[in-house]
């Protein structure tokens, strides 16, 4: 099987002053009043800097994390206002365990270096699936009891979600699949409480995931191609010693 080349530098490069241009024209067009359609700050600011929170965790990039805070915070004011008080929670959820992540992603690896891309093994998955499971349970009971605007897709997301969340900071492989069921749900659940940037984002989301599970498997590709070549080499070295 040939292993995927990454892009070159100068791609890499262009996509980023793309990306940045692209939320720097949008988040300046809301300021000055020249979208077609008005939008809540909170909500555009949110969908920003979610669309580069989900790309660079797509693309591999550590930087993710903090940007990834910052979001969560912003989405933590915006379901408040919905009344998705688990989505709300879930978000706070993410303030914690992104920080927890950027540190884990950095110095997980062996003696504190970077964390590379791994598959989750079998008991550590029937763990996080049971727990995910009862969270779901737990939450759906409670956002009955609280009035949520949705109980039952709140709870089913927010459950995903955490899931999804733990196979992240470990840097599974995984954590993509469980993102996309998420997404998948999200976007019409928005759209019924009435965020349609959310929804969009969450759309974007759905494809972004699916191009995150294609680059990490080639990643992980490269890094076993990258072992097997250095493991017959440091033998190699050893025997003539």
């Amino acid at each position: 099987m040939p292993v995927s080349r990454s892009p070159s530098p100068q791609l890499t490069v262009a996509l980023y002053v793309l990306a940045a241009l692209l939320s720097v024209g949008v988040v300046a067009g809301h300021w000055l009043g020249l979208l077609p359609v008005p939008l809540d700050a909170t909500e555009l600011l949110a969908f920003v800097t979610g669309a580069w929170t989900v790309w660079l965790a797509a693309r591999n990039n550590v930087w993710n994390w903090p940007i990834g805070v910052a979001n969560s915070a912003l989405f933590v004011v915006l379901f408040f206002g919905a009344r998705l008080y688990f989505d709300m929670s879930l978000n706070v959820f993410y303030v914690l365990s992104g920080l927890w992540g950027w540190w884990a992603w950095t110095y997980g690896g062996a003696g504190r270096t970077e964390k590379p891309i791994g598959h989750v093994g079998p008991l550590e998955a029937v763990g996080v699936l049971a727990g995910g499971a009862a969270l779901t349970a737990l939450m759906w009971h409670g956002g009955i009891l609280l009035d949520s605007a949705a109980p039952a897709l709140d709870a089913i997301t927010t459950g995903i979600s955490v899931v999804a969340q733990w196979l992240l900071m470990r840097r599974f492989v995984e954590n993509w699949y469980a993102w996309i069921a998420a997404d998948i749900i999200y976007v019409p659940m928005y759209v019924s409480r009435e965020l349609p940037l959310t929804a969009v984002l969450y759309a974007v989301f759905l494809l972004v995931c699916l191009r995150g599970l294609v680059e990490w498997r080639a990643i992980m590709r490269r890094q076993q191609s990258a072992r097997t070549t250095v493991i017959p080499a440091l033998a190699v070295r050893e025997a003539g010693a």
